[in-house]
């Protein structure tokens, strides 16, 4: 028996897809009163399902199967020169774990990351009532790691702690301060961090080759995509 037998999973109606215009999607969502606790989230995401606000969710598209869910296996990943490069770089940051977002600073520095990089999403204009509905729905096991030069703050990951893993829910960032790329650094830093907690996997949410925003996950290697509800390793 899967946890989908004892949960009520509900779908809906077909609607433009967010990265792909040229197609229709459809998402399967929990019962977003299904009590959902660390296992049975850790299981879900095996699944392929991700969160957004106080919603799991996965695509369920009846033509359309591009969006591939995406996990790196932190033992065995190595970072590529350029990461390494990347790690160099914003070594003099440090990282303090918030457990809300309370306070201007986070949501100004998310409006102009959705500002500077995002004015073709569906997530521009940003709102004040937007960030709070897709960020700061935070349930027990949610972290804001909190990224500082000094005490100017540079980024923020979202990030969930399941059993199995760390769950990359978000990351925004100055959008001006380009050499550092510290979107790559958020990831490699979470990386490290389920490492120290002695965790097997990053949950990346889902890599989508013709989409260019959503196809940067590929480049952290080794990475694990679940094909035919299978997890298969690209190396």
């Amino acid at each position: 028996m899967t946890i989908l037998s004892t949960l009520k999973v509900f779908a809906t109606h077909p609607h433009t897809c967010s990265y792909l215009p040229d197609q229709q999607a459809t998402t399967l969502f929990i019962d977003p009163a299904a009590p959902i606790d660390s296992t049975a989230y850790s299981q879900l995401s095996e699944m392929g399902f991700r969160r957004s606000g106080p919603h799991l969710y996965r695509p369920h598209c009846a033509r359309c199967n591009s969006c591939v869910p995406a996990r790196i296996p932190v033992t065995r990943f190595k970072p590529n020169r350029g990461q390494r490069r990347v790690i160099t770089r914003n070594s003099d940051l440090h990282v303090i774990d918030r457990t809300a977002l309370n306070g201007d600073e986070y949501y100004d520095l998310y409006a102009r990351y959705i500002e500077g990089r995002h004015r073709d999403g569906d997530m521009y204009p940003p709102t004040r009532q937007q960030f709070d509905s897709f960020l700061t729905r935070e349930w027990d096991l949610t972290h804001y790691y909190c990224f500082y030069q000094q005490e100017t703050l540079l980024a923020v990951a979202v990030v969930d702690v399941m059993s199995n893993g760390l769950s990359a829910i978000y990351s925004f960032f100055d959008p001006d301060i380009k050499a550092r790329s510290l979107g790559v650094y958020a990831v490699l830093w979470q990386i490290q961090h389920a490492q120290e907690l002695g965790l097997p996997h990053i949950y990346l949410g889902y890599w989508i080759k013709q989409c260019r925003k959503m196809s940067y996950k590929i480049d952290y290697r080794p990475i694990e995509l679940l094909v035919n509800n299978r997890w298969v390793a690209m190396t």
